[in-house]
């Protein structure tokens, strides 16, 4: 293939574009707010879970403590009768038996009475826990929002330098040959890197001072002949500083 130096050096415009649109991307992958939205994200993730948990607590001892004070009303209300029966009985033997079970209910009354204390202090206390996991839910996924529009905003800016260096990508890849262009975009996508410069011996692409025999095969191509860089298959594109 041929093309004027020229038409050859633009490739290079195009590749320095290249490798910043990949910074660019790289950038907006390693943007450090993702890991901390990540961690985040399971951190609440386990909080939503941990709180579902705590509410089945609760409503099971919500559910306990009407039971609790259902059963109290119960014998408050046979308390209630039997003292009624009580104070119209006339007969000794109904006194004393009616005696005798309130002093059994009363008992009884009085147990279910701490048994209800104890339940409304465990309602009170899974209460407090559940309105603590979900302050702390509230505060992780206001940490979250936080960040989101951190990364947002990183995101703006990168996105901003992707569409100009596009632009002027555009612009240059407009001025080279159809099949040059080609060329470096095949060689780009299979090795990663479309054009090198030849600078004293040094491929740029590869970092590498070719040797001798490469250098001799170089010298002797025309300065319109499109050469492959031995080493990482790039266009090798020949200037001044090349060291010919």
């Amino acid at each position: 293939m041929k093309a004027s130096q020229e038409d050859q050096a633009l490739l290079l415009e195009i590749q320095s574009i290249d490798t910043k649109l990949q910074q660019l991307d790289h950038r907006a992958k390693s943007l450090p707010q993702h890991a901390t939205l990540q961690q985040l994200a399971i951190e609440s993730a386990a909080l939503v879970m941990t709180l579902a948990e705590q509410k089945g607590v609760l409503e099971d001892a919500r559910i306990e403590l009407k039971r609790v004070e259902s059963d109290v009303a119960v014998i408050e209300a046979r308390i209630a009768r039997d003292s009624a029966r009580l104070q119209a009985s006339s007969s000794v033997k109904d006194v004393a038996a009616l005696e005798q079970e309130l002093a059994a209910l009363k008992k009884r009354q009085f147990d279910l009475e701490e048994i209800e204390l104890t339940v409304m202090e465990k309602v009170e206390e899974q209460d407090l826990v559940v309105g603590n996991t979900g302050e702390q839910i509230a505060a992780v996924q206001g940490r979250i929002a936080d960040l989101e529009a951190e990364r947002d905003d990183a995101m703006s800016g990168i996105d901003a330098e992707r569409g100009n260096a596009m632009a002027n990508r555009d612009v240059i890849s407009a001025r080279v040959p159809a099949d040059l262009l080609a060329l470096y975009e095949k060689q780009r996508q299979r090795y990663g890197t479309g054009a090198s410069h030849l600078r004293g011996g040094v491929s740029s692409a590869s970092g590498v001072k070719l040797n001798e025999n490469d250098m001799v095969a170089i010298r002797a191509a025309a300065p319109d002949d499109v050469i492959l860089c031995p080493d990482s298959n790039a266009i090798l594109v020949r200037t001044g500083e090349s060291g010919l």
